[in-house]
């Protein structure tokens, strides 16, 4: 029985309070005033009144009513029911005078309008009545409204008597004495929530999927706000997504009503449910993890950083089904031809059960089983029960659900465990779904008519609970007349007589105490426990792994204790791999406890370790939450198993499985703990019965078959039979069971903490104990532990510190453990002291123990290890180290796991890594014994290492690794190696040393490329290792008077003398020496120099003429020499030689190429406009166009000006600057000059075949420079359209005059490509020759950080186990397939500007970075020699090397250049290569091997090619010029060009097979990020030999066989090989069919006695033998054709030549059509051949064709305005209409690309059109460039032909 009401508030408008601002609330009157002794007066109530806030309105309300809720500061909540009403406000006078206002004021008020003020009317009761609350208080309005005659003081005082029942399902009547009658309803049960409709009214609001999310996010403890504009719809929701979480209950936050003042709440850090007025939506702050119902829109917000856990499968799809079916029963028969007509939805207060029941039906299949997971602590004085939620959820299968897990650590769960895990008490309805339908729950899945029936009865049964009687009694309540609310009233609501009232409460309390207080009769019962739940995956199969491998495991197992070694030997590694199996480790534990007698199990050594290594392989491969339950069944048996180490001393299990953070984890111990006590404590029990039923003589046969809970349920219902001394002797026996137990945890935990040897705390030193130490979630205060640990820290008496502390560490962990275990199982502090107090000498007993056994196990003979495998060297390879040995890990590639390709996993390896002078190498075998037979073999340079990096323990199942290293390489190489225990700290750190010493050597001359072959003592002396002393004293002297005629060669002309020493010395500066130029028309061997050159500088000079550059300039035309040393006038450049002691630029060659008309003596003035002095100057023509791309760096601040300054400006006097810019203006015109399309005019004219109609189509040229970003381009785009990007023709790049529009689109003579942030802000001027194209391009700074990103990419550290870590998501973020594109871009760019007759200076940062890699891409994609090996060994020597990039400095090869990091730009530069060589096989001479050499000797410094930064460095170490007389070694080659001409004689891996080169063709690639493939050179490895590109390891001598690795020769030989992927090299493995047969060739002119020739000449001779045969057939093939036509199917053409279908020297304007007949001219120029495409179509096959539609059409020319009849194809799948001559020709015409189609049109008959034609057969093809005229041969065609190409444009 309880109170209806406990108080009855009257709240009004407080007036005395007014003022700017929202108004307040005052409390009027309360009854009663004291406050109840059970139930205080809550505080705030005048809040929740008015939710909005207390204001006057200017018209009287309706009468309203709410119920909000309020909680205590015990957790109980009030319902506090408000009934408003608005009441006029009487007079202001008394508020004016109080308040001291003027007369004005005062006459405002007066004239002020009727205002009215709200006054409420409150319950606050314990109980949930709505609708009676409703009633009373409308009872008590009507009484004052209607002014009956009734005392209010009556009816206020019976409604605060009134006691009602709680439950029981009765049904009472109460009168407040005014005629009413009221029937109230109890519920049976009052544990199962009462909800009426406002469960179905929720889901009729928000939908099945809304209210789902909405559950889900309470279940797991998330933030959830409600948002309408009914306060009464807000209580109602919160109300019914309580009753869904049913039998869990909330415990945080709850208000579904929350005032406006207190809208800050929802800023609380806690979770909460609240429910706020939609009007203040605008006034709530951003809230980002908030998630936001509205129930009048329907709607559910989720913020994106919010992440709710849903429901597991298949408990979510079933849900919605059944919410489908309850809400929507006529769904399911929606589709049938006669659905039954019976079929409706309930009402909605049966509708409202069943979906109750929905979501009780759900509980119960979650939570299924759950009381078998309950462990008892505590039977008496009372129970303490504890969840075991890790065996729960493995029972389920469910450990890695997100959901499941949040739920059961939600505070939630913690509830329903303490009021439900008691054994005895009431059961509800919960209770007998869990124990008596789970059966029936799983024979219905999958019948939704059964799981439909059976929800209509669980919904009975609830709506029996709420209404038990069916026929409920009428009510009879007076209600106010209509519109009385409107009505004036002559008094405001009256003051009651508080006397009146509390007498009638003192009235009821008498007549209280004389009748005999109410018991509550519960209905207790034994809770049934239900069926255990079984092994259930989520699709119901029952779990079980295969039986092969459990036959294994018990196998292995069975061998093991057999003692049959040999065999269990052969069985564990399947045994280990089985273990990765739950059912495996399952079984282990099985097989384990039979060998188990009495405790204990005595092991030889043998089967120790085999049975060590399987239970930490067992505890290592599992979940976190898997790994408890295996801990959990390994705890008795690694204290069981053991094995004699001598007299007295023995070694058990536990001392070897300490590695694995379970042991650290303080839940597992508590749960083990908590398992152990309620055995412990159900034996005790009923060992208690068996001695009760052996005295009364009777016995239980079942006694054995009770479960813990089941006895503690007895003990429970016996407790109050029991007298008090039996009562305390059964509470002091569980306390004696419990402490006992936390003694035996306190050994077990020493067991387990305590390493082996105690002066090597690993486990110690690890975050878990750290962690522990830190946080203490135990109930006592650290007053007991800490005292105690206190105490034994100073008085210990350890002498060794290290041990004292791994002591101290380890009694403070299970100080911790035994105080939270303790206090919560109700040990008493006299024990729990005593256990304190013991602790450290269990401690210091087992660490005396520990010792003799770690001493005796030392003493064990150690376990064979692997022979070490010594890794072949290169001849002058020295070792610096001797191997270590290691344990190489697998890192984040997968292939070598034997993962997606399958195998047997190759690493993890055993071996040693060894430090060469060259190398570092790891050679071992692998640990996967179904691998062992292979070698393993992972090297890179030193030179390449860069980076270093010490990783974190890895517990490992054999042994324990004292140091982890990480290696990396710039070779995309990774070495995660694991020292062995047998290498000391000091060794590896030695190690270290080393490497970083060879890395990063103080001088470039100590690295291995001057070293190799000398002993370590030479290498550090410099003199030991000079040659050649004439060549070092040369050197030497050339720098040293280099030194002293820098500062003044340029004052004086006076001849700079030369040292008189035989010696090669650099020709001295001079009027005579600037004339020197390079003919190309002579022969090498015919060129004389100067007589007036000295004999000493002839030698030198001629060697300058014989360097890369020289040889190219003469190919090029760019210079001359005669004998007269007089310049040919004809010639526009020559060779300059004023940079020949490098005074100019040290980074510039000696001989540089500059305009004829330029003196020597302006161009020290012209560099020091530009960084590093790195002027313009040529370095290459274009043949046919005779333009030049010259190179430069970029600009200084200052020089931009000079670019845009007018010749014509005036200026206001001569300074150095001006004179410096007219020269540079000078220069550039100079250039312009020498280009014949602009020496005749100046450089105004355009270039042949171009109008300006065409100029205009073809796009603005000016608008180059906006583009910041170049745009894509397609095939037929111009190169003005590609640049220009979203720039439209109208806007002025230069922002000159409208006049300079025509300048603009004229294309100038030369173009710079400069650097966009440089040139910001400089204007063109019009008038200028030249054009800056300012380019936005990435600085090395950004190749440095995406070269980073690029190999962690390529080559992780570890597999990525999220997807913001994939692989593919790791490559876009580096950026490099990025950088790559813009190179191209630009690339391509240039070469079409110079391939149209436009000079182009790349003047670009530093000029040795970005500017050679453009330079060198555009010379490869222009000249076809340059795609040759000696050309391209010539390109990269002239652009790379002579030019100054800084390999040094970039490859940070020195200690200096260390900081500086590592920079790939010579890497990026064979990218691209890479790229263009793919698009284009046919077009290279050298194959993808000779890329992949060149960009892993670069950095491996075996070579000196790549060493330093310039010519001038090298010529200073004297590596320039190698003395001819000075012996070469057999071996040891110091230029990678020897090299690979050496290995190109013996074997054609350089060599490209497809190799048939097109003459004069240009290459122009695709550059999107789409067409560019990520190179397998970063991604690919060989562990068989290590990296393929040493080639004597690799090719040139046969591995030397240790006995280790020899086969077993009596083995039966097999011609069949297994390849594995990463495993071997597939080149040599598998070798293509052409090396195949050449040395196939070989072996047979070996075994005919015969001398082999060499491949060239064989393959020579087999082109010239195909050739004649395909003369003689007729068939101009090309030389390789048909060697190459079975494996080139894969090679699109399509993608690799660009064919421009316009005039000669008019390819800019790729759009153009012209029927001339040089249209067919491809882009070289070159007449008379094939193109390279058609050479590539022949190998496509038919289906390549794509033919959508053709025929023969009339086309008017574009020039000459001539119709011509054309053969025209459709192709929709390249999105293109061309046209040929006619139907069986190959060689297209033109082609019009539909992207550019505008719109398809009939046309008008034209002049010159075909005769005796329709009108109707014209239509036009409009493009953004022009509109086609077409004519077909009807109308019927016309049509067809509009049809299908506006068809082909839809598509699209």
């Amino acid at each position: 029985m309880a109170r209806l009401a406990d108080y009855f508030v009257l709240v009004g408008f407080d007036h005395d309070k007014r003022g700017s601002g929202d108004g307040q609330g005052r409390i009027i009157q309360r009854f009663p005033e004291k406050e109840w002794e059970d139930n205080p007066f809550p505080e705030g109530i005048q809040l929740f009144c008015q939710p909005g806030g207390w204001q006057l309105v200017l018209e009287r309300k309706s009468p309203n009513f709410l119920v909000a809720v309020l909680t205590d500061i015990n957790s109980e909540r009030h319902s506090c029911a408000c009934f408003t009403f608005w009441e006029a406000v009487e007079s202001l006078q008394p508020q004016q005078n109080h308040a001291n206002v003027t007369e004005e004021e005062d006459s405002k008020f007066i004239q002020a309008p009727q205002l009215f003020a709200p006054k409420s009317l409150v319950l606050v009761s314990q109980l949930d009545h709505t609708e009676v609350f409703r009633n009373c208080l409308g009872l008590i309005y009507t009484i004052y409204i209607d002014c009956l005659d009734f005392p209010l003081e009556t009816v206020i005082g019976n409604l605060l008597t009134c006691i009602v029942p709680i439950t029981g399902g009765s049904q009472r009547t109460i009168s407040l004495g005014a005629g009413d009658r009221q029937v109230i309803q109890t519920p049976i049960n009052d544990a199962l929530p009462v909800t009426g409709c406002s469960v179905a009214l929720f889901l009729k609001q928000l939908g099945i999927n809304n209210v789902l999310d909405l559950f889900c996010a309470a279940l797991t403890e998330h933030k959830i706000l409600f948002l309408s504009s009914s306060y009464q719809r807000l209580t109602e929701a919160c109300r019914a997504l309580l009753s869904l979480m049913f039998p869990l209950k909330y415990s945080f936050t709850y208000i579904p009503i929350l005032p406006a003042q207190l809208i800050e709440v929802l800023c609380s850090p806690t979770p909460f449910i609240i429910g706020i007025h939609s009007s203040f939506r605008a006034d709530m702050q951003d809230l980002l993890d908030v998630i936001v119902a509205d129930l009048d829109g329907g709607t559910v917000v989720i913020p994106e950083c919010i992440h709710i856990s849903v429901l597991p499968e298949p408990y979510l799809y079933q849900t919605q089904t059944a919410l489908c079916m309850v809400l929507d029963p006529e769904l399911e028969y929606a589709d049938y031809a006669f659905p039954p007509s019976s079929m409706s939805a309930s009402s909605m207060k049966f509708q409202d059960k069943e979906i109750r029941a929905v979501f009780l039906h759900l509980f119960a299949q979650l939570f299924q089983g759950y009381r078998w997971s309950l462990q008892i602590i505590r039977v008496h004085p009372e129970p303490v029960i504890r969840f075991h939620k890790v065996a729960f959820l493995a029972q389920r299968i469910l450990l890695d659900d997100d959901f499941l897990i949040k739920v059961l650590d939600g505070m939630a769960f913690a509830g329903f465990v303490s009021e439900r895990g008691s054994p005895y008490r009431a059961c509800d309805l919960f209770d007998e779904l869990v124990a008596n339908d789970i059966e029936r729950i799983r024979s219905e899945e999958g019948n939704p008519q059964k799981v439909l029936k059976h929800i209509k009865e669980i919904s009975e049964k609830l709506h029996r609970n709420e209404n038990p009687y069916p026929a409920v009694a009428m009510h009879k309540i007076q209600k106010p007349t209509e519109g009385s609310h409107l009505r004036l009233q002559r008094s405001t609501f009256p003051q009651l007589d508080e006397g009146m009232v509390q007498w009638f409460i003192d009235q009821a309390s008498a007549k209280l105490k004389n009748v005999p207080p109410a018991v509550k009769v519960e209905m207790k019962c034994i809770v049934p426990m239900g069926h255990p739940t079984a092994l259930i995956d989520r699709n119901g199969i029952i779990l079980a792994n295969s039986a092969r491998r459990l036959e294994v495991v018990r196998n292995c197992i069975t061998y093991i204790f057999e003692n049959k070694l040999l065999e269990a030997k052969k069985l564990l590694p399947a045994m280990l791999r089985a273990l990765k199996g739950r059912a495996a480790r399952q079984c282990l534990t099985q097989e384990l406890n039979l060998h188990v007698l009495q405790n204990r199990a005595v092991l030889d050594h043998q089967q120790f370790d085999y049975v060590v290594r399987m239970m930490n392989c067992a505890l290592q491969d599992c979940t976190p939450l898997d790994e408890h339950l295996v801990a959990a069944t390994l705890l008795p048996l690694v204290t069981a198993f053991c094995r004699k180490l001598g007299s007295g001393v023995t070694q058990f299990a536990y001392s070897c499985v300490q590695e694995h953070l379970v042991w650290t984890n303080l839940q597992f111990w508590e749960a083990m703990f908590y398992n152990d006590v309620q055995n412990h404590i159900r034996a005790l029990y009923l060992e208690m019965e068996c001695d009760h039923l052996t005295e009364t003589g009777s016995v239980n046969g079942e006694r054995e078959q009770k479960s813990a809970l089941g006895v503690a349920a007895e003990q429970l219902r016996l407790w109050p039979t029991y007298s008090k001394e039996k009562q305390q002797e059964l509470i002091d026996k569980e306390e004696s069971t419990v402490y006992s137990q936390a003694i035996h945890y306190g050994n077990r935990l020493t067991y387990l903490l305590l390493p082996l040897d105690t002066s090597k705390n690993r486990l110690l030193r690890s975050t878990a104990i750290g962690d522990m130490e830190s946080v203490s979630n135990s109930f006592v205060t650290n007053s007991i532990a800490g005292s105690v640990a206190e105490s034994y820290d100073t008085e210990s008496g350890f002498e060794d510190a290290e041990t004292s502390d791994v002591a101290n560490s380890v009694v403070r962990f299970i100080n911790r453990f035994v105080d939270k275990v303790c206090t919560e199982s109700g040990v008493s502090s006299d024990h729990l002291k005593a256990l304190h107090a013991n602790l450290p000498d269990i401690v210091q007993m087992h660490i005396e123990t520990l010792d003799a056994v770690h001493r005796e196990s030392k003493r064990l003979p150690p376990i064979q290890k692997p022979k070490l495998l010594r890794p072949s060297l290169l001849i002058g390879e020295d070792l610096v180290m001797e191997g270590l040995r290691v344990f190489m890990e697998p890192d984040g590639r997968e292939e070598s796991m034997g993962g997606s390709v399958g195998g047997p996993s190759i690493l993890p390896a055993e071996g040693a890594i060894f430090l060469t002078t060259y190398r570092i190498i790891f050679k071992g075998v692998p640990t996967e014994t179904l691998a062992g037979e292979q070698t393993v073999i992972r090297s890179f340079p030193v030179a390449s290492f860069t980076k270093d990096k010490k990783i974190s323990p890895h517990l490992r199942a054999e042994q324990e690794p004292q140091d982890r290293l990480q290696l990396r390489s710039s070779t995309f190489q990774l070495m995660k190696i694991a020292f062995d225990e047998e290498v000391g700290s000091e060794m590896v750190e030695l190690f270290r040393k080393h490497i970083h010493k060879l890395r990063y050597p103080q001088y470039v001359h100590s690295s291995f490329a001057f070293t190799v072959g000398q002993s370590v003592k030479q290498v550090m002396e410099p003199k030991q290792k000079e040659k050649n002393p004439s060549l070092r004293t040369m050197s030497k002297n050339i720098m040293k008077n280099a030194k002293k005629t820098i500062g003044r060669q340029y004052v004086t002309r006076k001849k700079f003398t030369p040292p008189t020493l035989d010696q090669r010395g650099i020709p001295a500066h001079g009027d005579n020496l600037d004339q020197i130029s390079v003919s190309d028309e002579m022969e090498q061997s015919a060129l004389t120099l100067s007589s007036t050159i000295r004999s000493s500088d002839k030698s030198t000079m001629s060697h300058m003429i014989e360097r890369a550059c020289c040889r190219d300039y003469q190919r090029l035309g760019l210079g001359t020499l005669s004998n007269s040393l007089t310049r040919s006038k004809n010639e526009p450049f020559r060779i300059t030689t004023v940079n020949r002691m490098y005074g100019v630029c040290r980074s510039y060659p000696s001989l540089l190429i500059i305009p004829q008309t330029i003196q020597d003596s302006t161009m020290q003035r012209i560099s020091r406009c530009y960084r590093q002095n790195r002027f313009p100057v040529v370095c290459w023509k274009n043949s046919r166009s005779k333009s030049v791309l010259l190179r430069s760096a970029g600009l200084h601040g200052k020089s931009v000006v000079g670019f845009f300054k007018s010749q014509n400006a005036p200026t206001a006097g001569p300074s150095q600057t001006d004179s410096t810019s007219l020269e540079q203006e000078k220069y550039l015109q100079a250039v312009i000059n020498s280009m014949p399309h602009y020496a005749d005019t100046g450089g105004r004219n355009t270039l042949s075949g171009f109008t300006s109609a065409h100029m205009h189509s073809s796009g603005k040229w000016g608008s180059i420079r906006g583009s910041g970003r170049l745009s894509a381009y397609s095939l037929n785009a111009d190169v003005g359209i590609r640049l220009a990007g979203k720039e439209t023709l109208s806007l002025q790049a230069n922002g000159g005059p409208s006049d300079s529009h025509y300048f603009r689109q004229q294309r100038v003579g030369l173009y710079i490509i400069g650097d966009k942030s440089q040139l910001k802000g400089a204007k063109q001027d019009p008038l200028q020759q030249w054009e800056v194209v300012p380019i936005e391009i990435f600085d090395v700074r950004q190749v440095k950080n995406s070269f980073k990103k690029l190999m962690k990419a390529c080559v992780p550290s570890s597999a990525c186990t999220e997807s913001n870590t994939s692989y593919y998501h790791s490559l876009e973020e580096s950026d490099w397939l990025s950088q790559l594109h813009k190179l191209l871009q630009v690339s391509v760019l240039v070469v079409e500007l110079l391939d149209n007759g436009s000079s182009v200076l790349i003047s670009l940062e530093d000029g040795w970075d970005v500017t050679t890699q453009v330079v060198s891409l555009v010379q490869l994609l222009s000249d076809q020699h340059y795609r040759t090996l000696e050309g391209f060994r010539l390109l990269i020597e002239k652009e790379w090397l002579s030019f100054g990039h800084r390999f040094s400095h970039r490859g940070a090869q020195t200690m200096a250049s260390q900081s500086s990091g590592f920079t790939p730009v010579f890497l990026q530069f064979l990218d691209c290569v890479h790229q263009i060589h793919l698009q284009f096989p046919m077009e290279f001479e050298f194959s993808q091997y000779y890329l992949k050499f060149l960009a892993y000797h670069y950095v491996s410094n075996r070579f000196r090619t790549f060493l330093l930064d310039s010519d001038h460095e090298r010529i200073e170490l004297g590596l320039m010029y190698e003395e001819k007389g000075e012996k070469k070694s057999q071996h040891i080659y110091k230029s990678v060009w020897d090299y690979i001409d050496r290995l190109s004689k013996k074997t054609p891996i350089f060599f490209n097979y497809l190799y048939a080169p097109e003459d004069g063709e240009v290459l122009r690639p695709y550059g999107n990020i789409s067409n560019l493939k990520v190179w397998d050179y970063y991604t690919h490895e060989t562990l068989s030999e290590g990296p393929p590109y040493d080639w004597e390891l690799v090719y040139g001598r046969r591995e030397q066989v240790d006995d280790g690795e020899r086969m077993d020769t009596m083995a039966p030989q097999t011609h069949r090989k297994i390849v594995w992927p990463c495993y071997d090299n597939q080149n040599k493995t598998e070798p293509d069919a052409i090396s195949k047969l050449l040395e196939e060739m070989q072996m047979l002119e070996c075994e005919l006695g015969q001398v082999p020739g060499k491949w060239k000449e064989t393959w020579d001779k087999i082109k010239t033998t195909q050739r004649t045969e395909s003369m003689q057939e007729g068939k101009h093939l090309s030389s390789s054709s048909l060697l190459i036509s079975s494996s080139l199917s894969h090679h699109r053409r399509s993608q690799c030549v660009y064919l421009h279908e316009a005039a000669v020297g008019s390819t800019l304007n790729l759009s153009l059509d012209t029927d001339s007949s040089t249209t067919s001219t491809p882009s070289s120029g070159i007449m008379g051949r094939k193109s390279t495409s058609t050479l590539y179509s022949q190998f496509q096959t038919s289906e390549s064709e794509h033919r959508s539609y053709e025929g023969i059409l009339y086309k008017r020319g574009a020039l000459l305005k001539a119709w011509k009849s054309r053969w025209f194809v459709l192709d929709k799948t390249k999105h293109q209409l061309r046209y040929y001559d006619s139907k069986s020709d190959v060689d297209m015409k033109g082609i019009v690309d539909l992207a550019e189609v505008e719109s398809v049109t009939l046309g008008t008959v034209a002049m010159g059109a075909p005769k005796n034609i329709e009108e109707k057969a014209f239509f036009d093809l409009k493009t953004t460039k022009r509109v086609y005229n077409f004519c077909a041969q009807d109308c019927q065609s016309a049509q067809q032909w509009i049809d299908k190409i506006q068809s082909c444009l839809s598509d699209a």
